[in-house]
């Protein structure tokens, strides 16, 4: 299988699962949460400067049915942690090229 082939199919199984699978995800508390109600330390928690945002909650701001918001939220993640990840392989493929020029090869004594 080609490279660009696998990284089309990885793409699209991550977005289908960001959009399909994301709603039936557990509604139990994650871990943490789990570990703050279990020693009594939860009501020290405290709201966030994010926790009125556009995609707080893993739900789409403005966007009425639960299963499309959760969804979109997901492949919105997808797709920001894809553009992250693409920008900052391409920034050290560009500097690793630049670098190995730059450094001269070391001789055998």
């Amino acid at each position: 299988m080609s490279t660009k082939r696998f990284a089309v199919l990885a793409v699209v199984l991550a977005l289908l699962v960001a959009g399909v699978l994301s709603f039936y995800a557990s509604s139990s508390p994650d871990g943490l949460q789990h570990v703050a109600e279990t020693k009594r330390f939860a009501q020290t928690e405290t709201g966030h400067h994010t926790a009125n945002g556009p995609l707080a909650g893993y739900e789409t701001t403005g966007v009425s049915s639960p299963h499309l918001s959760k969804g979109l939220a997901g492949v919105i993640g997808v797709g920001a942690t894809g553009l992250l990840m693409g920008g900052l392989v391409l920034l050290l493929r560009r500097r690793g090229a630049t670098s190995s020029t730059d450094v001269p090869e070391h001789e055998p004594h």
